[in-house]
């Protein structure tokens, strides 16, 4: 990917992943790695960051004998997974701005 990928936007993915239902950490970092070309060791600190920030919460759960650990959105992780939404269309729309529509500006 010739894009670099900002902090806030590893955040955003995060927080959507979990916007619908929890997931354990496995999980989540599979969903986000199918996106973004990120290692696990990327994301789990950032796990650790966005828990310490208070926009997730955790809990674990015994499975096949082992505990997952799984993390959900709290009620300021909503609030701000709702302002990176926010924040990503006007960046989006100046980003078409002047990479799509200058150049079919530009063909004509």
């Amino acid at each position: 990917m010739p894009f670099s990928l900002s902090a806030s936007m590893l955040d955003a993915c995060v927080l959507a992943v979990l916007l619908e239902k929890p997931a354990y950490g496995y999980k989540l970092t599979q969903e986000v790695k199918n996106v973004l070309q990120v290692s696990e060791s990327t994301l789990y600190p950032v796990l650790r960051r966005l828990t310490r920030e208070g926009f997730l919460s955790t809990y674990d759960e015994e499975h096949t004998g082992r505990n997952r650990r799984y993390y959900q959105l709290t009620d300021k992780g909503r609030e701000q997974y709702a302002y990176y939404v926010e924040e990503w269309e006007g960046f989006r729309n100046r980003i078409d701005q002047m990479l799509i529509k200058r150049g079919i500006d530009n063909e004509s």
